[in-house]
């Protein structure tokens, strides 16, 4: 139970861990090379400090990488992860052929546009973890020197967490969201969120497409099916790392959330959009627990998610096909950063400028 009133203390370590989380990435090599056991510890120390800990929150820590909530089968990223993984390591050549064969018959550009649009406006349908296992072996056979390579999945990770918010079954995001506004006044349905957030996410997605397309030319190198080189053991081990980094995020979002009960829930609307920033190494699904009420304007939701969405997309932590795909292609949190951090600064820019109109015009 968290306290209604801020304890100092407890604020003040809190506050420290949110400092090591975001820096230590980035400085220190041997946290970058192990970001899993990292936030793992991380967030086990996070809900000690916050008195969180309980049966309930361990047995979530432990499940939700195997079976997501509201499902009635067990179906989580870490099967996903290893069934696809799987089915790569017995058919690459086929499968890596079937792509590159599409690649040559319309051409680079136009591929990365259809599948940047394709993967961004269907991941709310076939859910974001596919989405993104199948995006991450797209990037391995796509020809692309590693700098390109990087730029095109950073950015249809983008595009991903974005297009995923549109139906509840999307990402775990929408799915928190739906739920805590499914009653008054709101009464939130399967449709409630495309209809909300369709005419900021839709033009976002195409516009990511059209940027990614444009920024693979030049990149492209010889088309030939790359030699497929990892082990079976590997396939298992990528799997496994996936499922301690999609707990260890549960355990630090549970860990930290007393410091967005505390001080985030208090703040304008227009202040929370940018401190929703942090959700780039935080699990945002936890932070719309926390912050999406029924008693906020369609206008504060709105701005809120957005602000949510965009900045999971920055870093390696801040969205599950981030994740997923950093580890599949060997991509550095530095890395991810260099191009994550610009791409989602110019978007909230633009996204705050478009809310900012929409507020001066309807108010909040």
């Amino acid at each position: 139970m968290i306290p209604p009133n801020p304890v100092p203390q407890i604020a003040l370590g809190l506050f420290f861990i949110f400092v090591l989380v975001l820096i230590l990435p980035f400085k220190v090599r041997v946290v970058e090379e192990n970001l899993e056991p990292f936030f793992l510890i991380m967030g086990v120390v996070a809900v000690t400090i916050s008195g969180l800990w309980s049966e309930e929150l361990v047995i979530e820590a432990l499940k939700e990488p195997v079976w997501l909530p509201n499902t009635p089968v067990p179906v989580g990223i870490f099967q996903v992860v290893l069934i696809f993984g799987i089915l790569i390591y017995k058919f690459s050549d086929r499968i890596y052929g079937a792509i590159l064969g599409l690649v040559r018959r319309i051409g680079m550009r136009a591929f990365v546009f259809f599948i940047i649009l394709f993967l961004g406006l269907f991941s709310s349908v076939i859910s974001v973890i596919v989405t993104a296992v199948i995006l991450s072996e797209i990037a391995l056979a796509l020809p692309l020197d590693w700098k390109r390579k990087v730029e095109f999945v950073v950015v249809a990770c983008f595009a991903v967490g974005l297009g995923a918010v549109l139906t509840p079954v999307g990402e775990p995001l929408s799915t928190i969201a739906v739920s805590k506004l499914r009653g008054e006044p709101y009464h939130a349905g399967f449709l409630f969120l495309f209809k909300l957030l369709g005419a900021y996410v839709i033009p976002g997605v195409v516009a990511l497409a059209l940027y990614g397309a444009y920024r693979v030319s030049g990149g492209a190198g010889e088309i030939e099916i790359p030699e497929y080189s990892e082990t079976l053991r590997a396939v298992v081990l990528r799997a496994v790392r996936v499922y301690v980094f999609v707990s260890a995020l549960i355990l630090l979002g549970t860990g930290l959330s007393p410091l967005a009960v505390w001080y985030f829930k208090r703040l304008p609307p227009e202040i929370l959009y940018w401190l929703n920033t942090i959700s780039a190494i935080l699990d945002n699904a936890t932070l719309v627990a926390v912050e999406i009420e029924p008693s906020m304007s369609l206008l504060q939701i709105k701005s809120a998610l957005i602000g949510l969405l965009i900045s999971g997309g920055m870093l390696v932590p801040g969205n599950i096909p981030n994740i997923v795909s950093a580890g599949r292609l060997g991509i550095r949190m530095k890395e991810w950063a260099k191009v994550g951090v610009p791409i989602g600064l110019v978007m909230l820019l633009i996204y705050f400028a478009v809310i900012c109109l929409e507020v001066h015009f309807v108010g909040w």
